[in-house]
């Protein structure tokens, strides 16, 4: 046959391929010269030339006829491989990965270089063939760029030198194509506040961690009008079908809200709350929660001490107290109008305990004005002395009053937190269970919280109830063991009323009205400044911040605390 009727042959070959259709495969097998199917390049004796662009041309067109042709001719177009087995595995895992309805193949073409011997090796070369892909998908019509190296033994026979990227050319070994739904990593999700106003990390910087992790996390639980989209195309998935990367895509995903509990008024108080002039660049920490439902309104940090307003952990100083005078009130036999003296010092079992500024009433005073001047002597020695004494209750009081009544233990909240701990009093004699007993009071000794676990605290009393704190509303909330009574929440909110009003709190809080509670505390740490912190509630939210290294809570914490009461 001369040169012209071979280059006649090919271009009408081409002609029926792009058009499709089985009359195209048997005419190229016909003109191939196989009897049964196509000849299989030896593996032993490879050219040293590649094949000819006339000669490349006919392989690659008769195997892609084969691959055109359907399932039932897989193994055909496999058998003019240099990897029958893998071919036709890959061919296989192509069609059923993609729910393959129709594959076909134009403008094939021999690349103008391609053809070339590698001189350092002597090694048979490839011709590289490209051509146009166009492949009828779940979800839509999928046209893309193919090539192919064609080989040839030394006595001429020619084969595809098989590889993944004959599939795809940007498809990794052991990796596949899936077409249909995008995966969950594609989803377009915008985290919004409880209004729908949208959250990002350049407006609200402190909620950068928080909202990559609902994004991760709690896709599927976004909504968007309705309900939102992934949208449909291609992906590259590994073997375990992890998606790997998107390929493309036929249909836009529909962005998808992810309601959160956040408002973005709160959070917007709350970031600039923790830069306030009062703080001088300190690391501080402030969260706000919904007392009525448990839902996380704000969460702010500043300084470099990172996110202590969800995973610090360090002693919250005389806040606890709140919890101390929930336990003396429910265990201890205790009402605020009782009777507490508040001496300079109290020494217990050779242990001396002072108060933070050096107060002290010896007499005349009761566990209401202990608790609004933040007495520690005065409520340490209501614990040492209260009906319960020194009996193993004694000594698990506070820690058992701390977790069935206000919750405190482990919290899903909806990103990664620290739990606190308020641990019974320990020791290897009575008189070590009363100095631990006696520093556990006054929130020093094992107790440790942050600033989401005090606006816990300060919303139970407020409440009148535990609710677990979240920011999905979604999510499960653990239910605290033992609700808080009516009279105990009562008694402790006229104890925070009065502490806002005439109290410690005064200061920051003072003409905002009855229905406002506060408690200071300041926590002493061992060769540093103390940490200030501050806990207050107002009609609708309770708040708490804690500063690194402050003079006192109401300092501090408190300019916090009520900046962002006062102008929610």
């Amino acid at each position: 046959m001369n040169r012209g009727a071979k280059a006649g042959i090919i271009t009408t070959c081409l002609a029926l391929l792009g058009a499709g259709g089985y009359g195209a495969y048997n005419f190229v097998h016909a003109v191939s010269g196989v009897v049964g199917g196509v000849s299989k390049a030896s593996a032993t004796a490879p050219a040293t030339v590649p094949p000819s662009p006339a000669e490349a041309l006919k392989r690659a067109q008769t195997f892609l006829d084969s691959w055109h042709a359907g399932p039932s001719h897989y193994s055909g177009a496999a058998s003019q491989t240099n990897d029958p087995t893998e071919a036709q595995e890959a061919l296989t895992g192509y069609g059923t990965g993609l729910k393959l309805t129709s594959v076909a193949f134009t403008a094939l073409a021999v690349t103008p270089d391609a053809a070339q011997a590698d001189a350092t090796t002597g090694a048979a070369s490839a011709s590289k063939v490209t051509f146009t892909v166009t492949a009828k998908v779940d979800g839509g019509t999928w046209t893309y760029p193919g090539s192919l190296d064609v080989l040839q033994t030394v006595g001429g026979e020619t084969s595809v030198d098989w590889s993944q990227t004959v599939l795809y050319p940007k498809l990794p070994d052991g990796d596949t194509l899936v077409a249909g739904p995008l995966s969950a990593s594609d989803v377009v999700v915008t985290v919004v506040d409880r209004h729908g106003v949208e959250l990002t990390a350049a407006k609200y910087p402190s909620l950068a961690d928080i909202i990559g992790h609902l994004k991760t996390t709690y896709a599927s639980k976004a909504t968007g009008g309705g309900k939102g989209s992934t949208g449909t195309g291609v992906d590259i998935v590994d073997s375990s079908g992890t998606p790997v990367s998107n390929v493309t895509v036929f249909k836009d995903a529909k962005a998808a809200k992810l309601y959160t509990t956040l408002d973005a008024t709160v959070q917007g108080e709350a970031e600039r709350a923790v830069k306030d002039s009062h703080i001088t660049g300190k690391s501080v920490g402030v969260v706000a929660i919904d007392h009525a439902t448990g839902g996380i309104r704000a969460v702010a940090f500043s300084g470099g001490g990172g996110d202590i307003a969800l995973e610090g952990k360090s002693a919250p100083g005389s806040t606890m107290k709140i919890v101390t005078a929930a336990t003396l009130i429910d265990k201890g036999g205790r009402s605020p109008g009782s009777s507490a003296t508040c001496p300079t010092t109290l020494q217990v079992n050779g242990r001396v305990f002072h108060n933070m500024d050096g107060e002290g009433n010896n007499s005349g005073s009761t566990m209401k004005q202990a608790f609004e001047e933040s007495c520690n002597t005065a409520f340490i020695n209501m614990m040492d002395n209260a009906s319960f004494k020194n009996t193993p209750q004694g000594f698990t009081a506070q820690s058992t009053e701390a977790a069935n009544v206000f919750g405190l233990g482990s919290w899903s909240v909806g990103y990664p937190t620290q739990d606190p701990s308020v641990p019974p009093a320990t020791g290897a004699s009575i008189g070590d269970q009363r100095i631990q007993r006696a520093a556990n009071a006054i929130g020093q000794g094992a107790v440790v919280a942050n600033p989401l676990v005090m606006a816990s605290i300060g919303a139970t009393v407020a409440h009148g109830g535990f609710k677990q704190p979240v920011l999905l509303s979604s999510l499960h909330q653990v239910q605290a063991a033992t609700p808080i009574s009516y009279a105990t929440a009562s008694d402790l909110r006229q104890l925070m009323s009065a502490t806002a009003q005439y109290g410690t709190a005064a200061p920051r809080l003072a003409g905002m009205g009855s229905s406002v509670g506060a408690k200071t505390g300041t926590a002493e740490v061992d060769g540093q400044q103390p940490n200030g912190w501050f806990v207050a509630y107002d009609s609708t939210l309770s708040v708490a911040a804690e500063v690194i290294g402050a003079t006192t809570g109401a300092d501090t914490a408190g300019y916090v605390v009520a900046d962002i009461l006062k102008h929610k």
